[in-house]
């Protein structure tokens, strides 16, 4: 009986070391997608931002097919694959492929406000300004709310935006939106800037954290 029973004990231990390699196999395979679709979200943010939309696209498309609930974070700030894909078609002229994977960003994840702005602007263009307005609306909304945010909970809220010039910009856009008589080529240019200039703005942060723990770093140094 005890060396049925220290048999069966080998057992489960070899049960419970395969369930711990299988786990083990599982979340490294999940940390190389995650690596893997960010490696593709990152430079074709670059592309997208330097104005290459055919370089970004084929990153995000990529990525998208990677993992399709990839979301770039960056504080409050945050934007799902299928946003940077409608982005670069976006961008890149071809107005119906933009607006398909808007949708798609949209019914993915309602807290990107990102897929709102862009999915407006592609209704705008596309002729209809009544739905276009209404998506604005909700992304510039959703966007100047974030910033506000991060200004007065973040603890690296002094970064963003520091100047106000962007979330100047967004009640401006939304001041217009209220209007009878909409300039609807000048309104599509500046929500297209706080579009880029958000974008852009995270960038800068990340920079400006980067300099800061290399600044801290070099102190801690200096009093060893």
């Amino acid at each position: 009986m005890k060396i049925a029973n220290l048999k069966l004990h080998f057992a489960e231990i070899k049960t419970l070391h395969f369930a711990f390699y299988i786990l083990a196999v599982v979340f490294l395979f999940s940390g190389c997608a995650s690596f893997q679709v960010a490696g593709q979200v990152q430079p074709g943010r670059y592309a997208l931002m330097r104005g290459d939309p055919k370089v970004a696209l084929a990153h995000f498309q990529r990525a998208a097919e990677l993992d399709p609930d990839f979301m770039w974070r960056h504080g409050l700030m945050k934007e799902g694959v299928w946003t940077y894909v409608g982005r670069a078609h976006y961008d890149a002229g071809d107005l119906p492929a933009a607006r398909k994977a808007l949708e798609q960003a949209r019914s993915r994840h309602p807290d990107d406000h990102f897929a709102p702005l862009y999915l407006g602007l592609v209704l705008s263009r596309a002729g209809d300004q009544q739905s276009g307005s209404k998506e604005i609306q909700a992304g510039l909304t959703g966007l100047g709310d974030s910033l506000e945010y991060m200004e007065y909970y973040s603890l690296n809220g002094h970064y963003w935006d520091p100047g106000r010039i962007i979330r100047s910009r967004i009640d401006k856009d939304l001041e217009a939106l209220k209007g009878k008589e909409v300039n609807w080529p000048e309104l599509i240019a500046s929500v297209e800037y706080v579009g880029t200039q958000i974008e852009r703005e995270a960038e800068t942060v990340l920079r400006e954290q980067r300099r800061e723990r290399r600044d801290s770093a070099k102190g801690d140094d200096k009093s060893n």
